[in-house]
C-alpha cells in the first residue's frame, strides 16, 4: 500500500467529487487492506476543564466571546477523573481522551495534575489522549515521558477559510504545536471540521494539508458541525450526511494507514449514514453520551450500530500495572 506525501489540493478536489458509488468503492478497496479484520476503536472523552476559553473559535460555545451557555468549570481532581476513565474502560473503551478548554498548557498545579491524569490512564492500560491548546517543547517532552499515547489538536479548516473562523491563533502556531508534538515522539490526532461555511475547495485544501504531514497522523477525526446557540456558527445549515460520508472516504484513500475517526455530529446521522462511514474508511467512533458539551450516541446505541454494521470492537490491552488503579 503506497503511502503518499505529495497530494495536490486539484487531486483531492477531484476525489471529493466523484460519483459517489465510485469513491466507495475506491475508498473500500483502500480501507479493506489497511483494516482486513474491520476492527472499530471506541474512544471516550472527558471535558476535565470545561469553558472560559480564551480563543474565539466560531464553532465552540466553550469560547469566553460567545454567548453560549457552558460555564467555566473544572469539576474533577486526578481521583475523579482517573474513576471516569476506569469507567470507560469497563464500557469497553480502547482510548481514554481528555480536553481543557485552554489556548495553550498552563504550567503549575494543572499541568502537574494533567502528567498524573496520563500516567493513571496509562495504568489502566488505556491509550491515553490529551486535547489542551498549544504547547511548548518541554511540555511535550514531559508529556510524552508521561506515557501519553496521542495529542489531539485539529487544523478544523482550511488555511484559507481559517481566518473567518479563528482571529486568535495562526494557522502556522497549530503547525507548530503538531511539530512538538510528533518531535516529542506522541502520536497526532489531528483532523477537522465540516460545515463551518466552508467550500469544497476548502475541505479538498484541509486534507491536503493532513494528507501531506510526513508522517501521517495516526487519529483523524472527521466533525460535523454542530451548531450550538449562542456562537456565531448557531444559524448554519446542517451538513449533508453525504458530505460527511465522502470526507471520510477521501481521507481513507489519501491516509490508508490512520486511524480515521467518526466524531462530533454523529447524534445528527441515522444509522445508514454512520454505516456508510464505517464502510469507506471510519475505525473510530467516540464512545459516550457527550463530547465535550454536545450531545453524542448512547453506548447502547453504538453497540447495536457496530452490531448491524457487522464490525467488530477492538480488544483492550491488559492494564500496565495488574490491578488498574
Amino acid at each position: 500500500m503506497m503511502l503518499r506525501h505529495d497530494w495536490t489540493t486539484p487531486e483531492i478536489q477531484a476525489l471529493l467529487t466523484l460519483p459517489l458509488v465510485e469513491l466507495i468503492w475506491q475508498a473500500q478497496s483502500v480501507h479493506r487492506l489497511a483494516n482486513p479484520g474491520y476492527e472499530v476503536q471506541l474512544a471516550s472523552l472527558l471535558s476535565v476543564k470545561t469553558g472560559g476559553c480564551e480563543e474565539d473559535c466560531a464553532y465552540c460555545p466553550q469560547s469566553l466571546h460567545h454567548s453560549s451557555d457552558v460555564t467555566d468549570r473544572s469539576d474533577f481532581d486526578v481521583a475523579g477523573v482517573l474513576g471516569r476513565a476506569l469507567e470507560a474502560r469497563q464500557a469497553g473503551a480502547q482510548r481514554f481522551c481528555m480536553g481543557w478548554a485552554w489556548r495553550e498548557i498552563r504550567e503549575g498545579a494543572p499541568f502537574e495534575a494533567m502528567l498524573e491524569m496520563v500516567r493513571g490512564v496509562r495504568a489502566l492500560g488505556l491509550e491515553a489522549c490529551v486535547t489542551a491548546g498549544m504547547v511548548t517543547e518541554s511540555q511535550a517532552v514531559r508529556l510524552a515521558e508521561a506515557g501519553l499515547s496521542a495529542y489531539n489538536h485539529n487544523l478544523d479548516t482550511s488555511p484559507e477559510h481559517y481566518g473567518a473562523i479563528i482571529t486568535t491563533r495562526s494557522y502556522q502556531e497549530r503547525l507548530e504545536t503538531l511539530a512538538r508534538v510528533r518531535q516529542a515522539g506522541i502520536a497526532l490526532c489531528c483532523g477537522g471540521i465540516i460545515g463551518l461555511g466552508e467550500s469544497g475547495h476548502d475541505r479538498a485544501s484541509l486534507l491536503q494539508v493532513l494528507s501531506n504531514l510526513d508522517p501521517h497522523p495516526e487519529s483523524v477525526p472527521i466533525n460535523a458541525l454542530v451548531a450550538v446557540p449562542g456562537t456565531p456558527l448557531e444559524d448554519c445549515p446542517p451538513v449533508d450526511p453525504l458530505d460527511l460520508v465522502r470526507m471520510v472516504a477521501t481521507a481513507r484513500i489519501l491516509m490508508p494507514k490512520s486511524r480515521v475517526r467518526l466524531s462530533a455530529g454523529r447524534e445528527q446521522l441515522t444509522r445508514e449514514a454512520q454505516i456508510l462511514c464505517l464502510l469507506v474508511g471510519a475505525d473510530s467512533i467516540f464512545y459516550g453520551d457527550t463530547l465535550l458539551t454536545t450531545a453524542n450516541p448512547s453506548q447502547h446505541k453504538d453497540r447495536a450500530l457496530l452490531a448491524a454494521a457487522g464490525v467488530r470492537v477492538m480488544e483492550q490491552p491488559m492494564p500496565a500495572i495488574p490491578g488498574g488503579l
